[in-house]
């Protein structure tokens, strides 16, 4: 089967670029193929987890995966789908970072073998460019008018574009231009938010190199009000434990709409079709199985089956389905965290008690508790019941009255 194929019927594809050639191009031929990261953090999060399963269901056909990361971009700030300017950093940050890119992105694609993954830093690019060149090389080549039109501008223009934003698309297309002659990579893929980024690089190669070039965009992963997925109440949900741990990261996906969980099963895991339809096709309880397997191989494939059986055991003894998490009972007028804490036996004292606040150790269902001061949460005093974590090893759900 013909990776587009495949990708379209998963889900994965909002945009393409002459698809008819490129379906032509990925049947006949091995194609290297890059998607960008910026490397503003020391960890992916879930919105970088669509263009990385899409690398690896193309590595898998065959295809060469290019992991491009912003070394060079990030020291300007990209302005796609965004109302304020990114803030720069340093290259021993940014080297950091695409270390423990590497790391996440080995749980999906692999970086050794016949068809290895590529890690490329266009600042080894885009530091040592002479200006004067640049503009008579590549800036000749793109239109002020035409970038003017693109969405990543538009949202920008009221507030105030500065020039070295607007350096950013010519930038990106200069990427392509030299993944292209470097490694003969012929396609980029992306979220659907950088489609005027991608497309400048296309029309870059087709018109300096007369030569094709293609681009390929994904949707992005929606709730159903259209609000972006993988925002909790702690910020954005990372594939690092340190940062979200594989507990939240479980309770996450498990506590999806209903109405998304075949689409996130497509997207997010390597399951077979037949079995995501035959798991989503009802509508009512059933569907609460369906909710723990997504979670589940969502979990493995980020942080490992130990971690994700563990989760799954621990949000089973949490939430009425069995295990060995720990019950205790405390009184309906107790509503400090830190008496709680003593009550249920997790900290000896008080004193213990702040002291794992404020180490930042303790959680009350998926929120972490950021005071010594913050009491229960008023939609668990409500229900009745709640799951109180002491770091990742301690858990022990707690009943009102």
């Amino acid at each position: 089967m013909n990776v587009i194929d495949t990708l379209r019927a998963r889900g994965f594809i909002k945009q393409t670029v002459y698809e008819e050639d490129l379906y032509k191009l990925l049947d006949t031929e091995k194609v290297p193929f890059y998607v960008g990261f910026d490397p503003t953090a020391d960890s992916l999060h879930i919105g970088h987890y669509i263009p990385i399963m899409a690398m690896a269901h193309m590595q898998r056909a065959g295809h060469k995966p290019i992991a491009l990361i912003g070394g060079g971009t990030a020291m300007v700030g990209d302005p796609s789908g965004r109302s304020d300017m990114r803030s720069m950093m340093t290259k021993e940050t940014i080297a950091h970072n695409v270390e423990c890119f590497k790391a996440q992105m080995s749980r999906f694609i692999n970086f050794e073998g016949d068809n290895a993954a590529i890690i490329a830093n266009n600042a080894d690019w885009l530091l040592n460019l002479n200006y004067v060149d640049f503009l008579r090389d590549i800036g000749t080549y793109f239109s002020v008018n035409r970038m003017l039109t693109a969405e990543c501008f538009k949202s920008r223009m009221e507030k105030g574009l500065s020039f070295l934003e607007f350096n950013y698309m010519l930038m990106q297309g200069y990427d392509f231009l030299v993944l292209y002659k470097k490694y003969g990579c012929l396609l980029e893929l992306g979220g659907d938010d950088q489609w005027s980024n991608m497309l400048a690089g296309v029309d870059l190669i087709r018109r300096k190199e007369a030569k094709d070039a293609f681009a390929m965009t994904f949707t992005l992963l929606l709730t159903s009000e259209g609000k972006k997925m993988g925002k909790t109440a702690k910020g954005a949900l990372w594939l690092d434990e340190n940062k979200t741990s594989p507990y939240d990261f479980f309770q996450y996906f498990r506590n999806v709409e209903d109405c998304k969980v075949a689409e996130c099963m497509k997207l997010l895991t390597f399951m077979e079709l037949d079995e995501i339809e035959e798991l989503t096709k009802y509508q009512d309880e059933r569907i609460n199985a369906a909710k723990e397997r997504l979670a589940f191989e969502v979990t493995k494939l980020v942080h490992g089956e130990e971690k994700a059986k563990l989760a799954l055991e621990q949000a089973r003894a949490a939430f009425g389905g069995g295990g060995e998490m720990p019950t205790a009972n405390i009184a309906g007028g107790i509503t400090s965290v830190i008496d709680v804490m003593v009550a249920v036996g997790v900290a000896k004292s008080k004193g213990e008690a702040r002291r794992l606040i404020e180490g930042g150790g303790v959680s009350i269902n998926d929120s972490k508790v950021a005071s010594i001061g913050e009491e229960i949460p008023a939609d668990a005093v409500a229900k009745g019941e709640f799951v109180l974590h002491k770091g990742k090893k301690v858990h022990v759900k707690v009943i009102i009255g």
